[in-house]
């Protein structure tokens, strides 16, 4: 039997560092390691542009024609269109166009995203979402929590697609003992104002606070609060140890869809602190990984309590290749392949 072809379209792509990368490379190469072959198509193949106010996201300028050619070589069993950029745009075009049922994901909570940036109406960006999905014949998120808020807007076909950790990177045997006064509260992710990272900066908590990551806010956040150590992005073993080396991991964030993140801190033994939103109510067990409450001050002071071993078996059970199965099954895989040259 011919091994079958699964086209990825990604507008999030590396140099990136978010969940969405994280997902997509590890979900890659677990269906290559099940004998599948994989293509990302990516702003990486073609002229972009930088996003306005996040220069880091490239946007493709890729026309029909250059997507269809990248499909056409490829000539894939199935499309997997994972983000709703440019990419995504015109390659849902060019599949409702050749009569080809793909599937989509939803990763970002866009329409509340550019609601923290400009008075955009929740109502008119969650339209423009619903009808780009509407059109997949899946459409796969993370959690129960957001297909039932994408349900009450609107979206149909709407499968799950749970997330993963590498528990053999992050581990609580990276911990160093003298990476700063205790106890250590971590916030690691984009230094954006969607990420609500203020609200953590702001807490009145003992010991110190510690921000990885890099975005548009960080520049005036770190002249704001010169008490916090900003580290920058980091990456691999250098990430592992940052988050192996803090006491608590606080989650500002009120509209991320799941937060990798949560899953990292776990792994590595790091009880995590966060509101009781969408993402963190499915992940986040009061008294067993971490704890949820209104009040952020409290939820990080109570998860010191938390131990590091309930925390780390939690993770354990999370498994990218088990996601990866449940990716594969919500797949639309056909046996003719439509997009040929």
């Amino acid at each position: 039997m011919n091994m079958k072809k699964i086209a990825i379209v990604t507008d999030a792509w590396h140099p990136q560092i978010n969940g969405v990368v994280t997902t997509l490379n590890r979900t890659i190469k677990e269906l290559e390691s099940f004998g599948y072959h994989v293509k990302t198509i990516t702003p990486q193949l073609f002229k972009s542009v930088p996003c306005p106010t996040y220069p880091e996201i490239a946007l493709s300028m890729a026309g029909p024609a250059a997507i269809r050619k990248e499909l056409a070589e490829f000539n894939p069993h199935c499309v997997h269109i994972a983000t709703e950029g440019p990419l995504g745009w015109v390659t849902r075009a060019l599949c409702r166009r050749a009569n080809f049922p793909f599937s989509t994901s939803y990763h970002t909570r866009f329409p509340e995203y550019i609601r923290a940036r400009w008075p955009v109406p929740l109502t008119l960006s969650y339209r423009v979402l619903r009808s780009f999905h509407r059109a997949a014949g899946r459409t796969m998120v993370a959690t129960s929590a957001l297909m039932n808020v994408l349900q009450s807007k609107g979206f149909v076909n709407t499968v799950l697609w749970s997330r993963g950790v590498d528990t053999q990177l992050f581990t609580p045997e990276r911990r160093l003992e003298n990476s700063g006064k205790r106890p250590v509260f971590l916030y690691v992710g984009r230094v954006a104002v969607e990420k609500n990272i203020e609200a953590f900066l702001q807490l009145d908590l003992p010991g110190s606070k510690m921000v990885v990551g890099d975005g548009p806010a960080k520049e005036e956040l770190v002249k704001k609060y010169p008490d916090v150590n900003f580290v920058g992005y980091k990456k691999g073993v250098e990430l592992a140890t940052h988050y192996a080396s803090a006491d608590v991991f606080v989650f500002p964030s009120l509209t991320d869809t799941f937060g990798v993140v949560l899953l990292e801190a776990m792994a590595s033994g790091i009880p995590v602190a966060a509101y009781p939103v969408t993402g963190p109510i499915e992940t986040v067990v009061n008294g067993v990984n971490g704890y949820l409450d209104t009040n952020l001050q409290n939820a990080a002071l109570q998860a010191l309590e938390v131990s590091k071993e309930s925390c780390r078996k939690y993770a354990l059970e999370r498994t990218w290749k088990s996601c990866s199965k449940q990716f594969l099954k919500n797949l639309l895989i056909h046996d003719s392949q439509l997009f040929k040259a």
